[in-house]
């Protein structure tokens, strides 16, 4: 666990914040959802599998939520720009996050998974 908390402390003040608020809405959809660093980056598992990420655009300098099995969904606020299977959702860091769209996009990703669509 001390290497994603390493993660959250290096980042920005107003990206901190809001990747900690995210994290902790992941956390709280299911308890069968871990966090682990990969590649460098906050990765949340469900019973193991890569279920979604959180990062900061490069160009655009927001953060965002990452669903890795993202193509499944046609949201239109998911971009998939060069991404083959995953999609991200940008958030505006001066804004207040909009909790009831993360969290019915991270309950249709997991329901992929509880389903069987994805197998765990």
């Amino acid at each position: 666990m001390k290497e994603t908390d390493d993660f959250y402390e290096k980042q920005e003040q107003s990206f901190k914040e809001v990747l900690l608020a995210l994290k902790e809405i992941i956390l709280r959809q299911d308890k069968e959802i871990t966090n682990v660093l990969k590649y460098g980056m906050p990765f949340f598992c469900y019973k193991g599998k890569m279920f979604c990420y959180l990062w900061i655009h490069k160009k655009n300098r927001q953060p965002y939520i990452g669903i890795v099995e993202g193509k499944h969904f046609d949201e239109p606020f998911l971009i998939q720009e060069d991404r083959s299977r995953m999609k991200i959702m940008m958030l505006d860091y001066t804004q207040d996050l909009p909790l009831e769209k993360i969290e019915t996009i991270l309950q249709k990703a997991l329901n992929l998974y509880k389903s069987g669509i994805i197998k765990v």
